[in-house]
């Protein structure tokens, strides 16, 4: 394992590099993003201090990553080699099997996640989209009032719709007094 210190808006992991490492973001940010081949990008995620990626491309055997992951903010990341997991200890090792332990968690949790975003993709239009990713953090932020991790762009690329029809339904559903938001932090009514 080795940690590293990236700068802000530097990639962490390039899509096409081999997938062979896990990354682990001690301190900072970051979001994991897939470009397609006409430029179009989509945000898959946000990282967080003690935030995990590259792990299940690397555990599903894939030769090459999809997707790239680049920081938002100085950020220190501990890589390491996802084959020295997969490989057991001679000896029974308890920490060996509590890592293997948490990997699993770990990645039984992102599927849940994953399974919100196919939840926000598959609603017909923005509105529907908008309302059940903030009612979702509402939920999990346990009040009504919260911070997203987006700016505007972010979210209209997590959500995979168009910024300026996302910005007139934040402003139609602030109208009907359904939320109030200042820049990424909302309150739902």
């Amino acid at each position: 394992a080795s940690c590293k210190t990236f700068p802000k808006n530097a990639a962490v992991f390039s899509a096409g590099d081999p997938a062979e490492y896990t990354g682990v973001l001690l301190r900072g940010s970051a979001q994991v993003v897939y470009e397609d081949a006409f430029g179009n990008r989509s945000i898959l995620g946000a990282l967080k201090a003690g935030g995990l990626f590259g792990e299940a491309f690397s555990f599903a055997g894939q030769e090459r990553l999809p997707v790239s992951v680049f920081t938002q903010e100085e950020s220190e990341i501990l890589l390491f080699s996802t084959r020295s997991i997969l490989q057991t200890c001679p000896a029974p090792c308890g920490f060996h099997r509590r890592l293997v332990e948490n990997m699993v968690r770990i990645l039984a949790q992102k599927n849940v996640t994953l399974n919100h975003k196919i939840r926000y993709l598959s609603m017909r239009s923005t509105r529907e989209k908008l309302l059940a990713y903030l009612s979702d953090q509402a939920v999990a932020a346990g009040g009504r009032t919260f911070t997203i991790p987006f700016s505007r762009q972010e979210l209209a690329d997590f959500l995979c719709v168009e910024r300026s029809a996302m910005s007139a339904q934040l402003s139609r559903l602030k109208q009907e007094g359904l939320l109030d938001y200042t820049r990424n932090r909302f309150r739902l009514r």
